[in-house]
């Protein structure tokens, strides 16, 4: 008689591999590994979706234009844009985004690239950026290509204040706070510099230039420079402070001159057409923290024309067309973009809400 068929103790407790080649525990690790890498997918994708309705929660609330993320060229095809550094509340603000210039409060497309201050013209842009540091922030220049990648980049001495590119795109041109946060006080000292984006040439500090004034050249330790504007690939316009008055300085990068034509000028923008020069004035009678009016100086006569702003400016001017001044004042987020006639005709008016650091391109 065959006696019964009786189970093997040490195959029941561990079976042998499947057909597959696998045992019952790697399966069930596989199956563990699979389920946590599901688990957190989808709990990274619930994070981002919440926090993606929440910026936008937040940008509807604070009232803000509709901003989201594409491609931003320098070029000046595709019609007549406005960029500006974005101040809507949001994922995207501080990056420089881009509106339709005749519908500059429409809907803004951000290029992901942050800038404290920006400017373009010709396919070239100059943006001033921060690093933020564990004890100190530190500020460099970054020289942009018309697809806003970096090109050059170039040490920034302290806070960023006023940056310009010439209208060939060959000149780029900033200026840093090196001391002091304001220009309405006098314990502050600036740093200017301009780049040849031919052939890199870096000019660091304009002070080093020589300052001539009624044919004179002016021996000085007090000179301070800001606020460059660019007439064409080899001269410019500034401010130069010294001895306690301010002047609008024509420069001469060839002959490394700075030459005083105007009292009581800042900022300088000149017109494109290239007669005229947007600045701000220290008016008599001002608040001495807040002194200054938007003033057009025409640059055959140096005759000056008050503009219709009032109010105390900041800013150095831009101008949208041969006729019209643009500016930033204080706003709900931070500035806001305002425009007044250069004539002295008109009321300042609205432009751009959450927004600071304009350029046009076409």
């Amino acid at each position: 008689m065959t006696a019964p068929a009786t189970a093997d103790p040490v195959s029941e407790q561990a079976p042998g591999p499947r057909p597959d080649g696998t045992s019952p525990l790697r399966r069930k690790l596989l199956v563990l590994l699979v389920a946590v890498l599901l688990l957190a997918g989808v709990g990274t994708g619930t994070v981002w979706y919440a926090a993606q309705r929440s910026d936008r929660r937040d940008q509807e609330q604070a009232g803000g234009p509709p901003v989201s993320e594409g491609p931003l060229s320098l070029d000046a095809a595709g019609g007549r844009r406005l960029l500006l550094r974005n101040l809507a509340w949001g994922p995207h603000r501080d990056e420089i985004a881009s509106v339709p210039a005749d519908a500059p409060d429409g809907p803004r497309t951000a290029s992901g690239v942050k800038c404290l201050r920006f400017h373009a013209a010709a396919g070239t842009g100059i943006c001033l950026q921060a690093e933020h540091g564990a004890l100190d922030d530190t500020y460099h220049a970054s020289v942009l290509d018309s697809s806003l990648h970096e090109l050059r980049r170039f040490p920034a001495p302290g806070i960023p204040t006023r940056a310009r590119v010439s209208p060939s795109g060959h000149l780029v041109g900033w200026t840093v706070f090196v001391s002091g946060d304001s220009y309405a006080g006098t314990n502050f000292s600036t740093r200017t510099a301009i780049v040849d984006t031919r052939t890199w040439q870096f000019y660091d500090n304009l002070e080093n230039f020589q300052v001539i004034e009624d044919g004179h050249r002016v021996q000085a330790s007090d000179v301070n420079v800001w606020g460059v504007t660019f007439a064409d690939d080899g001269s410019f316009y500034a401010t130069v402070a010294t001895g306690g008055r301010t002047h609008l300085v024509k420069g001469d990068l060839a002959a490394r001159t700075l030459t005083t034509l105007h009292q009581n000028v800042e900022c300088p923008s000149l017109s494109p057409d290239g007669t005229r020069v947007a600045y701000k004035k220290r008016v008599e009678g001002a608040d001495p923290a807040a002194p200054w009016r938007l003033y057009v100086l025409d640059l055959a006569t140096m005759t000056e024309t008050a503009t219709a702003e009032q109010r105390n400016i900041d800013d150095q001017a831009l101008w949208s067309d041969d006729h019209t001044l643009l500016y930033s004042m204080p706003g709900d987020y931070g500035s806001d973009l305002w425009t007044v006639p250069a004539d002295g005709t008109g009321t300042p008016a609205v432009l751009v809400r959450s927004a600071v650091a304009p350029a046009y391109l076409g």
